[in-house]
């Protein structure tokens, strides 16, 4: 079983992840996991915040000589916002005397529900945590477990499919095309025509001193049959998929496959005849996305998430002053008029690591080598079936 644990708060020194339970003998690249980092600041409608950081990590455990050791790894991302913020989130000095403390949570955000779960005054001690920022480290997992997936020949991407109400009406067939059509996009859409709509819905947001959400789709090709489990509900891969997309900040809803579109059909207009081809079993169409009974059917895994806008809003709505009670407006943040591309690619490596966790539970061994062995054996079994 593969874990990790994550700490640090978004102004904070640094950002630090370990995981635990990798297989030993993964030749890892440091470059790969800092494209993945780099790819996550991307995205039209980001923020001031991305043009301070540019985010490498630094593993310090876990790894020799590129090639993991089977002992836990431990990645660190440092924030270089920190320099500005070294007195107002010091671990040991006492408060600045000028320290102006949030007290005015905003609607939609995590303010208001930690300030009271966690007895804070201070809404800074919730936010910082609660914040985006912490993707990175999502991210940073998510590399290293893509990493993983591809030795053994699975892929993930994702990309944009609405954003305010414009959606995409078309994508390249071909999986080489559909990569790199939408990794030149700046709003991460294979549909040219939607991009330019897109941004034009995002700069009305921008000039209305609002935000606007939208929904991506991440798509995971390569994965044998078998992933997952009928068994037992925690085992479920959809569950679990759901589960962690759904752990993403502003992330509002998940469906696999046709997903809500599946209720307004007939069920011989959902679910994917079976065929045979003399080597394996077929599918026409994919409507179950991959995914029957929580296990992996051998067709690409298909999930949407829809991200609603985020709630840093530049012309805030009402809140309450939570010393004086008072009714003002909320408290304003450095934040995105528009994170929909940059969650895509959150969702991406989130996806990896779950899909990594289940690949893993099927395929355990301690070395990639027998975890090699153990698919061979695996994939004769299936040809035989």
């Amino acid at each position: 079983m593969i874990r990790y644990l994550s700490a640090g708060e978004s102004h904070g020194p640094e950002l630090t992840v370990i995981v635990e339970g990798f297989p030993s003998n993964l030749k890892v690249s440091k470059a790969d996991i800092d494209e993945q980092l780099r790819r996550r600041q991307l995205g039209y409608g980001r923020g001031r915040r991305m043009q301070i950081e540019s985010d490498q990590v630094e593993i310090t455990s876990g790894v020799r000589f590129g090639y993991t050791l089977g002992s836990p790894i431990t990645m660190h991302v440092v924030n270089k916002d920190f320099k500005n913020w070294t007195e107002k989130m010091s671990v040991w000095d006492a408060p600045p005397e000028n320290l102006k403390q949030v007290t005015r949570p905003r609607p939609g955000h995590a303010d208001l529900a930690g300030a009271i779960k966690y007895d804070h005054e201070d809404i800074r001690n919730v936010l910082e945590r609660a914040s985006a920022r912490n993707t990175a480290t999502m991210v940073a997992v998510g590399a290293l477990a893509r990493q993983l997936l591809a030795h053994f020949g699975i892929e993930v991407a994702a990309h944009v499919v609405e954003i305010g109400g414009v959606t995409t009406s078309k994508m390249p067939e071909e999986w080489d095309e559909f990569v790199s059509v939408i990794n030149q996009s700046q709003v991460r859409v294979a549909d040219p025509n939607a991009e330019s709509q897109m941004i034009v819905k995002i700069d009305e947001a921008k000039d209305r001193g609002d935000t606007v959400g939208g929904v991506f789709e991440v798509i995971v090709k390569g994965c044998p049959i078998g992933l997952g489990s009928h068994v037992h509900p925690d085992r479920k891969l959809d569950g679990r998929l759901a589960g962690a997309l759904m752990s993403i900040q502003a992330i509002k809803g998940v469906e696999i496959g046709l997903g809500f579109e599946a209720a307004h059909r007939f069920g011989s207009q959902v679910h994917d005849p079976i065929g045979y081809n003399g080597i394996h079993y077929t599918r026409p169409t994919n409507g179950a996305g991959g995914l029957e009974g929580g296990v992996t059917n051998g067709e690409p895994i298909v999930v949407r998430a829809a991200m609603k806008p985020i709630s840093t809003l530049y012309k805030p709505l009402n809140s309450v002053d939570m010393g004086t009670k008072a009714v003002e407006p909320a408290a304003v943040e450095r934040s995105d008029y528009c994170a929909v591309p940059a969650a895509s690619v959150v969702a991406e490596n989130v996806v990896a690591w779950v899909i990594a966790e289940a690949f893993l539970d099927k395929f355990s061994g301690d070395s990639v080598e027998q975890i090699r062995e153990w698919l061979t054996v695996y994939e004769q079994r299936v040809s035989r079936r």
